[in-house]
């Protein structure tokens, strides 16, 4: 670390005197706490020869070589180097071939030093580039993404230590499922082999239906009966599902739907109820629709009942199959009859 060039510090009075090796390590922490790394780089850019320098043209060495004296990888020499190269080009501070070795500078501050310095060499890769780009529009300095994307075990502790982060992780992981079909696909393939995530899946689904059916009639003022008729929703119940829908949107991101929906939806459900069942012929219209919507469904179901093999029926016959199906039939032929009673005489 390079010395202060300020004069020491007077002496306090009534304070002991302090070492000479304490005061040189203050000294030497005060100009690193203003400068930062370009402390380092100018070490790198006063005894680092240019690429292209001839070896016998100057007391320089080459990265290599000084990484070899410093004990660390010649790449890493070469990110302060790269620094260094940036800054110079903005004028910042003098180009490689001005500095001798030994020689100080008045040097930036260190705030301004990240913005120059790699500290990465995954940054250069074409990940890099993406995570550094992102850091970018996100405002933030693209060291912290590059250090957070090298240390998944630190993220994941993260994420399991503290509520905050997960639900950031969360919204960041959203925000990447709208363009990343694979993994769509392997979130929801861990969702489907997850119970508990199954369960809280339904869960959110339900309540998102009956929120969806309140909506409808606060929105379009129509309504679905118990029997699926679309109605026009009477005022009062449209003004219900208004006020419940209003309380459920205040909710803060954080609050559960799931209770708000259920008395909205139960709420609403009565009132269509006491709306059918006070109207005559929306009732008469209610009651055919449910009878014709359960005969569709028995029809369905019984048509499916085929005996394609009559040459095994005596593996099929049972007593109480076949007593089954007699009920059926009598069931069938007294509601033939009552319709056929109910029928408008003809002229």
């Amino acid at each position: 670390m390079e010395p202060a060039a300020a004069e020491e510090a007077a002496p306090v009075p009534g304070e002991p005197e302090v070492a000479e090796a304490v005061a040189r390590d203050a000294r030497e922490f005060g100009v690193y706490a203003r400068t930062g790394g370009w402390t380092f780089a100018l070490k790198v850019a006063r005894s680092v020869r240019p690429g292209g320098q001839p070896a016998g043209e100057t007391p320089k060495i080459s990265a290599k070589r000084f990484a070899e004296l410093a004990g660390c990888s010649a790449e890493r020499i070469m990110r302060y180097y790269k620094a260094w190269d940036k800054a110079a080009d903005d004028g910042l501070v003098p180009h490689f071939e001005i500095l001798v070795p030994g020689q100080d500078i008045e040097l930036p501050d260190s705030d301004v030093w990240l913005s120059y310095y790699t500290a990465r060499s995954s940054a250069s890769s074409e990940r890099g580039t993406a995570i550094a780009a992102a850091a970018e529009a996100e405002g933030i300095r693209p060291t912290k993404a590059l250090e957070v994307a090298e240390n998944p075990t630190a993220l994941r502790a993260a994420i399991l230590a503290d509520p905050a982060t997960a639900r950031t992780a969360r919204a960041a992981l959203f925000d990447r499922l709208k363009e990343d079909p694979v993994l769509q696909t392997e979130l929801a393939r861990d969702v489907a082999r997850t119970d508990a995530l199954k369960k809280a899946v339904a869960t959110e689904n339900r309540a998102a239906d009956r929120i969806g059916y309140v909506r409808q009639i606060a929105e379009n003022g129509q309504v679905k009966t118990p029997a699926g008729q679309t109605i026009d929703a009477p005022a009062e119940l449209r003004a219900q599902a208004e006020r419940h829908l209003s309380l459920i949107d205040e909710l803060d991101d954080g609050e559960q739907a799931g209770q708000w929906a259920a008395e909205a939806y139960d709420t609403v459900k009565e009132l269509v109820v006491q709306a059918v069942e006070a109207d005559p012929e929306l009732r008469r219209e209610e009651r055919r629709t449910k009878f014709y919507g359960s005969l569709q469904r028995a029809t369905k179901v019984f048509e499916e009942l085929t005996l394609d093999d009559t040459d095994d029926l005596d593996d099929l016959y049972d007593d109480d199959m076949l007593q089954r199906l007699e009920q059926l039939r009598t069931a069938i032929g007294t509601c033939i009859a009552a319709l056929r009673g109910a029928a408008p005489e003809q002229p």
